[in-house]
């Protein structure tokens, strides 16, 4: 799954909604349509490969909680909203 450079409009207005840093630039990554374990690998394969200033937007059907424990261990501040059919969890270096 290729990142989308591109956030949208409703990207900005939920990455607004944690503490996530403003105007930090931000990578998207859509893997709702991917089975476990690959929504984990492929979240943490793009973190490494990311700047330290740069917030992932993850979109997910359900909440990762395996990822969770993984971001804590590296580092990562994290927050997810919940939308009607998406759960949305921004990542960000502390």
């Amino acid at each position: 799954m290729t990142p989308n450079h591109q956030p949208t409009a409703q990207t900005a207005a939920l990455v607004s909604e944690t503490d996530a840093p403003d105007h930090a630039p931000t990578e998207c990554l859509n893997v709702q349509s991917l089975g476990p374990p690959k929504p984990l690998k492929q979240t943490l394969e793009l973190l490494a490969d990311l700047d330290d200033d740069t917030v992932l937007v993850q979109f997910n059907d359900r909440a990762p909680q395996h990822l969770y424990p993984k971001l804590e261990d590296r580092g990562y501040d994290f927050e997810s909203v919940e939308t009607e059919d998406t759960t949305v969890t921004v990542i960000w270096r502390r």
